[in-house]
């Protein structure tokens, strides 16, 4: 699927090692994995608030983003370099955690609302427009306590031992986004028989 501009897909985290392992940053961990599985000498650079790749494969030209600007402002990041690049709303790929969905389920959903995600929000915020496309990553709801703890708390144990059969499946999911189309890719992978 050709495009005249490159593809922009940003992963959603908070910067720092304080966060590194945080469920709220499972976007950023499987957005790196991705660009390091094409890319394993790839340097991300600090452009626009955020870290930075570019890089190409069958889908053509793409840049990575981690935006650096805490999960609440990632828009910041966002706008500028979907306006450099000349990237449109329909460019955009973002890949975030999501608390409805349980541990490792994933989905490709194009526009929509923000589900009260605030990365997600202030992106739509920014671009004046929620039609970009989402890639959910299920991190699960806490049994008891709050979201917000639930979110900036590391991953336990066992579902980290399980993130890099997560992080393969994303990747996959992304190229796929990338090379055939949201639509084809969400046929593929967010039919009730694929393995999900």
């Amino acid at each position: 699927m050709a495009h005249e501009h490159p593809w922009l897909v940003v992963g959603l985290g908070n910067p720092g090692s304080r966060y590194a392992k945080n469920r709220h940053n499972v976007g950023f961990r499987a957005v790196d994995a991705w660009v390091r599985a094409l890319d394993p000498g790839v340097m991300w650079r600090e452009r626009w608030n955020a870290q930075a790749a570019a890089i190409s494969g069958s889908f053509g030209r793409c840049v990575a983003l981690l935006p650096q600007t805490f999960m609440n402002a990632s828009g910041d990041s966002v706008r500028p370099a979907a306006a450099f690049h000349r990237v449109p709303p329909t460019g955009v790929l973002v890949v975030h955690d999501e608390l409805d969905f349980a541990f490792g389920r994933t989905a490709i959903k194009s526009g929509g609302g923000h589900g009260g995600h605030n990365g997600l929000r202030d992106i739509a915020l920014k671009l004046g427009t929620s039609d970009f496309h989402r890639l959910r990553v299920g991190i699960g709801r806490p049994v008891r306590g709050a979201p917000r703890s639930w979110v900036l708390a590391d991953f336990g144990a066992q579902e980290e031992a399980e993130l890099p059969a997560v992080f393969d499946r994303v990747s996959d999911m992304i190229t796929a986004t990338l090379v055939d189309g949201p639509a084809a890719a969400m046929n593929r992978f967010n039919s009730p028989t694929s393995k999900n």
